[in-house]
């Protein structure tokens, strides 16, 4: 097994001492899919970071354990040495980083970057080493592996990058899989065919497997067991059916009650108010209570509560189910029984764009090829379309979901809508904003169109300056393209932005190295709405974000249409 003992995890930041882990523990079977669930900020990537001996400069293990194998096949991961630990690391226990555009050597084709892996934990060299690189690209599903295993990671979309972190991760076929949002990036397709791998795999190789997400959906299909993480703490832990069935911690309720659904078209989602608390805090009672919609009001600000097991291993951190606390609810699951009564009994509320809105934005006959060059000189060698022909209208206040598998093109045509494409890729159709042509303005009236039109990228951390604090990231757009505004009132402006995508006010001083990858997510969101554009594309921005902040988000996206 992968067994964890009272880990305690801590940073040096400026405002202090961060307890990212603060005594989590867990263990993980041969062949048993364990999944790590929890908002975005809660411990879950340092936790996977810390099992592999894998954190930044700043943080270090204050205590705990960390144990892969059991009997003499035992290894302490926290004790050993770093170059004994290089063979543990991707043999034993290989890991799915979160962000694959960071993860990936961006001057190394894939190919040998899942033939070096290859080569340092397995027997096979040269030819044999590239022949399973090229079997794993097809396991995964990259198209034209033949082709694409040549390919530098720029060229490829970034469910194309995900699918190749996955096959580096997956290539020295470890006993045990670290799994930091693998499906993140995925459309559901390749997402099915992702998840379908990993269980064919345990059942072959009996590999345990640790998986992180944000995605309850994925967590009911593959899961064994679930441990809930708040605020660096392990808050519930159930079987998965168990979990779903009957959640007991309050967070676990409210996270449930977030998830969207056909039923509540057109209704705002039920998001969490408030955010994760800083870790540099001193925390006395539960941590999720000043959140929490059933907190006692005296008892839970002063008492922080342990594990208490509620069921056959179900065991849940709240006072509510210590024994006999005051003020406990007769029956505490009777929350969640009405919650899922009112979801299900929602009535669908239809569209909710007035008919016949006016058209915002009106895209006819778009096309986009790429040119390839090679050789010293840069020589055309051909080229390829990755758009072609497509047209559609965004009316005012409306929605239009532009969905697909990746790699189809779905990326490309937001970039040219919104002319990031120039110089790059030859654009041919039109793309109307209010009768203007986008692709014809320049100067003056092309900066006007910027204004209008923001986007949301697919990857945050690749598309934010990191030498940049979040508050300078939110006021460069406002600097440029709202010069009416003052220093005072951009300020003004940063701050309610701040908090209206669920970041605290202090996180306007810090850099992008120092959020999650939701975090992250909040702040490419915040950015894109600083400069109240009528048109936002949207490149999958949500997909890095935990339920109740999607729900946040989403509710605000909706907020701003009416």
């Amino acid at each position: 097994m992968l067994k964890v003992d009272d880990l305690r995890v801590a940073l040096d930041a400026d405002a202090g001492i961060v307890r990212a882990i603060d005594g989590i523990a867990l263990a993980i079977e041969r062949g048993e899919t364990f999944a790590l669930v929890g908002e975005s900020g809660c411990g879950k990537s340092m936790t996977a970071l810390a099992l592999l001996r894998l954190l930044p400069d700043n943080g270090r293990v204050v205590g705990g354990n960390v144990t892969v194998g059991a009997g003499r096949d035992a290894v302490d991961v926290l004790g050993l040495p770093e170059a004994a630990m290089r063979r543990v690391r991707g043999g034993r226990v290989g890991m799915i980083f979160q962000e694959p555009a960071t993860s990936l050597n961006p001057v190394m084709r894939v190919g040998d970057q899942i033939v070096e892996a290859i080569e340092a934990h397995t027997p096979l060299r040269g030819a044999a080493a590239r022949a399973k690189a090229l079997e794993w690209l097809r396991r995964v599903g990259i198209p034209e592996p033949e082709r694409r295993i040549d390919d530098y990671p720029f060229r490829m979309s970034g469910g194309q990058k995900q699918r190749v972190m996955i096959a580096i991760a997956l290539a020295a076929e470890p006993d045990f899989l670290v799994a930091d949002e693998p499906t993140t990036a995925l459309d559901v397709t390749i997402q099915a065919q992702i998840l379908e791998l990993l269980k064919d795999l345990q059942r072959e190789r009996r590999m345990g497997l640790l998986l992180i997400t944000h995605d309850l959906a994925v967590v009911a299909g593959m899961a064994h067991r679930v441990a809930l993480m708040y605020a660096g703490q392990i808050v519930e832990v159930a079987a998965a059916d168990a979990f779903f069935a009957s959640p007991r911690h309050p967070y676990a309720q409210a996270l449930l009650r977030a998830l969207p659904g056909a039923a509540r078209r057109g209704q705002p989602l039920e998001a969490i108010a408030g955010t994760v608390p800083p870790l540099h805090e001193t925390f006395v009672g539960c941590r999720f209570a000043p959140r929490c919609d059933r907190a006692l009001p005296q008892q839970c600000a002063a008492t922080s509560p342990a594990l208490t097991e509620v069921a056959a291993r179900h065991e849940v951190r709240c006072l509510l189910y210590s024994p006999a606390p005051a003020g406990r609810p007769a029956d505490p699951l009777s929350v969640v029984r009405a919650s899922k009564g009112g979801i299900a009994e929602a009535t669908p509320a239809g569209s909710i764009t007035p008919a016949g809105a006016p058209t915002l934005l009106d895209v006819q006959d778009l096309s986009v090829r790429f040119e390839t060059r090679r050789g010293l000189f840069r020589r055309g060698a051909g080229g390829f379309d990755a758009v072609r022909g497509v047209s559609f209208a965004v009316g005012r206040g409306e929605t239009l979901a532009l969905v697909g598998e990746s790699g189809c093109g779905k990326t490309t045509t937001g970039k040219a809508i919104v002319q990031l494409l120039r110089g790059v890729a030859r654009v041919e159709g039109r793309a109307l904003l209010d009768g203007r042509n986008l692709f014809e303005l320049q100067g003056r009236d092309l900066l006007d169109a910027r204004r209008s039109v923001q986007i949301v990228f697919q990857d945050p951390f690749a598309s934010l300056n990191p030498r940049m604090r979040v508050a300078e990231l939110l006021e460069e757009g406002l600097v440029a393209l709202r010069p009416e505004l003052d220093a005072a009132a951009r300020r003004v402006r940063i701050e309610e932005l701040a908090e209206r995508v669920g970041l605290r006010r202090e996180a306007l001083a810090r850099y992008p190295h120092e959020f999650s990858g939701g975090q992250r997510q909040r702040v490419a969101i915040a950015r894109a709405l600083a400069v109240q554009p009528r048109l936002v594309v949207c490149d999958e921005p949500t997909s890095a974000l935990d339920v109740s902040v999607q729900a946040q988000i989403l509710n605000l996206l909706r907020e701003l249409q009416c």
